[in-house]
């Protein structure tokens, strides 16, 4: 893999620093956060993970919201620098666990936590990136998969703030189950916006054969 992509580079930027001073992580964020957390880990009452690392956290609005119901260690990758300092100074995840760099190389050892997951990252990765950025996701997650994105029944781009080839759409479950063939659906959902406050977002959470 390349080092960087034009992806990369755009949350790297003047988008991705604007991004974060236009976001941040209020009471109605993270109440909506945990609401959604609490449905995903569901199934793993009593084998809750021990450890959950977020590929793509930004300011760490699910970390945060983990955090409330979750005793985890934390582990993170974020390729914005001034996102990277928040979390620090935040104490969202301790500096230790924390890493630049980008979801298709993700510097952390094979099976570094019980959970990876991936929040509104997965629709910003080139599909030419995104089986390679899957395969990272997989290998650092030592027993579950989550992934909560956009949906979409056929691939397509969808232009992002006036920016064409930043965001786009699919069936990422499918294309989870497609590609790992050792995974097993544990749970999905939707988290429809009149309801809960959040972006129309469709979540699965997956266990990986062991």
């Amino acid at each position: 893999m390349t080092a960087t992509t034009p992806q990369v580079e755009f949350w790297r930027g003047d988008f991705g620093n604007a991004y974060i001073d236009r976001n941040d992580a209020s009471h109605a964020q993270l109440a909506s956060r945990i609401t959604m957390w609490s449905e995903i880990l569901k199934p793993l009452v009593g084998k809750m993970p021990g450890s959950i690392l977020e590929v793509g956290c930004n300011l760490g609005i699910n970390l945060r919201a983990l955090r409330a119901i979750s005793a985890a260690e934390f582990y993170a990758v974020e390729p914005n620098d001034k996102a990277r300092s928040v979390l620090v100074g935040d104490s969202v995840v301790k500096e230790a666990n924390l890493r630049g760099g980008m979801a298709q190389a993700i510097d952390f050892p094979s099976g570094v936590a019980d959970l990876a997951f991936t929040s509104g990252v997965l629709i910003h990765i080139h599909p030419d990136h995104l089986l390679p950025a899957c395969k990272e996701i997989h290998r650092c997650a030592r027993r579950y998969v989550a992934c909560v994105e956009y949906f979409s029944d056929k691939p397509e781009m969808i232009p992002y703030r006036g920016h064409d080839d930043r965001l786009f759409k699919r069936d990422f479950g499918s294309f989870w189950m497609d590609n790992f063939p050792d995974l097993t659906v544990l749970a999905t959902g939707f988290a429809w916006k009149r309801t809960t406050g959040l972006d129309n977002l469709t979540w699965w959470l997956f266990e990986k054969a062991r």
